[in-house]
């Protein structure tokens, strides 16, 4: 998240955030694209928070939500699929 530098309204200054995530990939979406099983990416996707890049979706056909990542959340995804399958087992 970018911030914009405050403007100047006389006594009173606005300081806006500007938010680049024009689009974002559900989980089954991202599952499919990576050849992995969305249950265990889920279960994985629960250590990333919004600043990661992790967005709910909710929408009639998922009121609980569903999980969808930015382009930065994918890559986040795949940093912790590479630390889920290199730790001991």
């Amino acid at each position: 998240m970018e911030l914009v530098p405050a403007v100047d309204h006389g006594n009173r200054s606005l300081t806006m955030h500007i938010n680049k995530v024009h689009a974002v990939r559900t989980l089954a979406l991202v599952a499919r694209e990576l050849g992995e099983d969305a249950d265990w990416l889920a279960d994985i996707a629960t250590d990333l928070e919004p600043e990661d890049g992790l967005i709910w979706v909710y929408d009639p056909q998922h009121p609980d939500g569903t999980m969808a990542f930015s382009e930065f959340g994918i890559e986040s995804l795949r940093n912790l699929i590479d630390i889920h399958r290199s730790a001991p087992k």
